[in-house]
């Protein structure tokens, strides 16, 4: 009988397995906080969709405008994702103060949350869409296209290495420190307390000690990650792009944190276990002609 592995399962056997397995995102950055030395790099200037990491751009223009948090938001129709069709808990016609938008749309990631702090931005998505491009100058993120607050369009493009830069500069924002690293929260709709949960799930896992978080996926970007971690009094910022897989997304940030904590740097290139599994297929297919 094959046992069901939990994810706290998941993650003890994850923290104990050798760390020489080689990246399974496409993209890793890793630097070291306060000095900015790169601790870990692979395809760090590639340029490929960012998904709801997005999101982070999107919190700080809102904050930036200093709009009023308690202000109600009606959802629309016009806020339900009609690109790749994804899952909302936020009904049409909903009403949720601006502030609580942004929990939705940053710890849960939720886009018709997102989508509404993006139109209800003064002068609209125009208006919107100006801030951003604003802050990304500002940012000195010159390989970043943002052109949507949900980040679902795969237009929304940059690279692990301003994806640094957007993630020190969300960390200076109290606001979104306290959102991304909430595991859950209850939000009220439509008179109904709803239950919702951080889409990074190493937040509050035993061990970790995490003081920015967002996650992404599409399946143009892949599964994406940027987090903030403190490990054996150390902190570093790391961003991973374009994992195929979720187990794989974890068992790259597992590996980080070992090599952080002063363990064996995670292999680059590919494993000899692949090459292995190369040989075999490889002679599995001259056996079959």
């Amino acid at each position: 009988m094959i046992k069901k592995i939990t994810f706290g399962l998941f993650i003890a056997i994850a923290s104990s397995a050798a760390p020489a397995v080689p990246f399974g995102s496409q993209s890793v950055l890793v630097i070291e906080d306060g000095t900015g030395k790169i601790l870990l790099e692979k395809n760090a200037d590639a340029v490929v969709p960012i998904a709801s990491l997005t999101k982070l751009m999107t919190a700080m223009v809102v904050l930036d405008a200093k709009q009023d948090m308690a202000e109600p938001i009606h959802i629309n129709q016009v806020d339900v994702d009609v690109l790749k069709h994804s899952s909302s808990r936020v009904p049409v016609g909903a009403s949720i103060s601006r502030g609580d938008m942004l929990q939705l749309a940053l710890m849960s990631s939720d886009n018709r949350a997102a989508a509404a702090l993006g139109r209800t931005f003064r002068g609209g998505h125009a208006g919107f869409k100006a801030a951003v491009k604003k802050k990304i100058a500002a940012l000195g993120m010159t390989h970043t296209v943002i052109e949507e607050p949900t980040g679902l369009s795969p237009r929304n493009t940059s690279n692990a290495s301003d994806m640094i830069k957007m993630a020190v500069a969300a960390s200076k924002y109290p606001e979104i420190e306290r959102i991304t690293t909430d595991s859950k929260d209850i939000i009220n709709i439509n008179g109904r307390d709803v239950v919702y949960r951080n889409t990074n799930r190493l937040v509050g896992a035993k061990g970790w000690d995490i003081g920015l978080s967002k996650t992404g996926f599409t399946n143009e970007a892949g599964r994406c990650l940027i987090m903030r971690i403190k490990a054996a009094g150390k902190n570093a910022t790391l961003v991973l792009l374009n994992a195929k897989a979720t187990s794989a997304r974890a068992f790259d940030a597992l590996s980080i944190r070992r090599f952080i904590t002063g363990g064996k740097a995670p292999a680059i290139k590919a494993s000899v276990r692949r090459t292995k599994q190369s040989r075999r297929t490889q002679a599995r297919q001259r056996r079959s002609r």
